[in-house]
């Protein structure tokens, strides 16, 4: 972990990079508990857990010192937990989760098919998006994670084809875009990058 001051410049670099019309969530899945006060004096405002037991316990240490985003996989079983201590789901991929769900939300969309990966496949999207409409759940966007790669360009694609799936459902969130290749994604028009060890390691 770097010190708070190298953590608050990096941060600084980063959201100057992306723009301002990039929010930058500090993705905390590594972060221990004790750690997390380092963030908040480096100045980060808004983090993303992937854990729903990670985030009860960081939320319940440091809840008001950030602003609460969840960015990992969501269970429906702790989708009510996440609508108690978050203010946007970066991840919502089920009905079931949506039946549970009372926060705004982003539907994950898993572009390349990967079966390791969730998400709704783009020729499911209308239907799905239809179905939020049904339960009540505000959907502001979509996410998604293209296969990893280290060329950062490889993800291009994949966030081009997001942004226009957005446009195509008028949707005007998009979350995509990880510490390596989070540059591309603000190129491509993202709304949010998820950023972890860039910031820290």
């Amino acid at each position: 972990m770097r010190s708070t001051e190298e953590i608050g410049e990096r941060y600084a670099s980063i959201r100057a990079s992306v723009g301002a019309g990039v929010t930058v969530v500090a993705a905390t899945k590594y972060v221990s508990l004790e750690e997390m006060g380092l963030l908040a004096e480096a100045g980060i405002e808004l983090v993303g857990e992937n854990r729903a037991q990670s985030l009860e316990a960081k939320q319940a240490r440091y809840g008001e010192a950030f602003r609460w985003h969840f960015i990992g996989h969501l269970q429906s079983r702790k989708a009510a937990l996440v609508s108690e201590l978050c203010e946007l789901c970066h991840s919502l991929a089920s009905e079931s989760a949506a039946r549970q769900l009372s926060i705004p939300a982003l539907v994950e969309v898993n572009l390349a098919g990967e079966a390791t990966k969730s998400g709704i496949a783009p020729e499911q999207l209308e239907d799905f998006l239809g179905f939020c409409a049904e339960v009540g759940v505000e959907v502001r966007g979509l996410m998604t994670m293209p296969p990893l790669s280290a060329d950062p360009e490889a993800s291009r694609p994949y966030f081009r084809r997001l942004r226009e799936l957005a446009e195509q459902y008028k949707l005007s969130q998009l979350s995509m875009g990880t510490s390596q290749d989070y540059l591309v994604a603000a190129e491509e028009g993202t709304t949010y990058v998820r950023v972890g060890s860039v910031l820290w390691s």
